[in-house]
């Protein structure tokens, strides 16, 4: 359901906002590449669904397949480069310390539309190889303020070109695991403990998204064969525009051989073992590795202070959208 706040205004003009888009995009790969020490490199649209290379998110989502005649084989619009990463660092003999960054572009078939969601997903999808020594917490959070600094810089740098953006950001990050959140409010859903805790602590990171809590239920939902349960996360502002968590990126340290395994079982997924990709990772032929995706069109939103997504990407919209939108003078691209 699309809410628009009353009385809002966009603080740019549509030439603007295409402008500001065009700098947000240029100014935060620069700072994130120099903060990962990342590489931008190309990446598929579709990949072969017999690879176990796309990422399955949730595993209910449905993604969006057809045929090629020309291979005869079958192929899916990836929801995520999640997988196809990890594969790519060890096929591209990136060293430890070097990463990939990639524009991915996804269509969710299945996503609920909101001011926050849209079928069409955009991100910064990044991967870095690591040492097996730093799949620990405290690298995890060290990442983590790396991309905080790199999204607070580039807010500096847009306001110096758009003085009229009244967009504050918290560069001090509050740390909370899933299972604090659950303990601190236990009679609210998981998105509604979000709100509480990042109203008052305006940039915090969730970790710890996708294993059960004590209460027998995730946080929320995460595949099983990319993310280390453990040593994940969710990266969260607080978004006064909509007066909500605005979750701008998810991430995490990848599964080892041994965490793939487990989370497998748990998940109920062991039929995913005899994948391509999957077998590779159990037998330790792939790198360790962190990575995540960080939201283009979600950082363009936050960062030029707009109520809905529509207004910096170009996608489709249901009818009370479009309704609520025009009625509220809310251009959608």
């Amino acid at each position: 359901m699309t809410y628009i706040p009353e009385g809002y205004e966009s603080q740019l003009s549509l030439y603007d906002t295409q402008r500001a888009i065009e700098r947000i995009k240029h100014v935060f790969l620069a700072k994130l590449c120099a903060a990962l020490h990342l590489v931008r490199v190309t990446a598929p649209l579709v990949v072969d669904p017999a690879t176990g290379m796309n990422d399955n998110l949730n595993g209910v989502e449905r993604p969006v397949g057809f045929d090629v005649p020309a291979t005869r084989s079958d192929a899916e619009v990836v929801q995520s480069l999640a997988k196809w990463k990890r594969w790519a660092l060890s096929r591209y003999d990136f060293n430890v310390g070097k990463g990939i960054v990639c524009d991915m572009n996804a269509i969710r078939r299945d996503e609920e539309l909101d001011n926050l969601h849209s079928i069409y997903v955009d991100q910064w999808d990044w991967e870095k190889v690591i040492q097996q020594d730093q799949r620990t917490p405290e690298y995890l959070r060290e990442v983590v303020g790396r991309i905080v600094t790199a999204i607070c810089g580039t807010l500096d740098e847009l306001k110096w070109y758009y003085p009229q953006l009244d967009v504050d950001l918290d560069r001090s990050i509050a740390f909370v695991s899933a299972q604090e959140l659950e303990d601190l409010y236990p009679d609210l859903s998981p998105k509604d403990r979000e709100n509480r805790f990042v109203a008052e602590h305006h940039t915090t990171f969730i970790q710890g998204i996708g294993g059960a809590l004590r209460s027998g239920k995730p946080h929320d939902g995460r595949s099983p064969d990319y993310d280390d349960w453990d040593l994940n996360g969710d990266l969260l502002f607080w978004d006064d525009m909509l007066g909500c968590a605005f979750e701008a990126s998810s991430m995490g340290i990848r599964v080892s051989p041994e965490s793939l395994d487990r989370q497998l079982t748990l998940a109920g997924c062991d039929d995913r073992r005899k994948l391509p990709f999957h077998k590779a990772l159990l037998a330790g032929e792939l790198p360790y590795t962190i990575g995540g995706g960080i939201g283009q069109s979600r950082l363009c939103m936050l960062l030029l202070g707009k109520a809905h997504v529509g207004e910096v990407q170009a996608s489709v919209w249901d009818a009370q959208t479009m309704e609520a939108c025009r009625e509220a003078g809310v251009q959608l691209l």
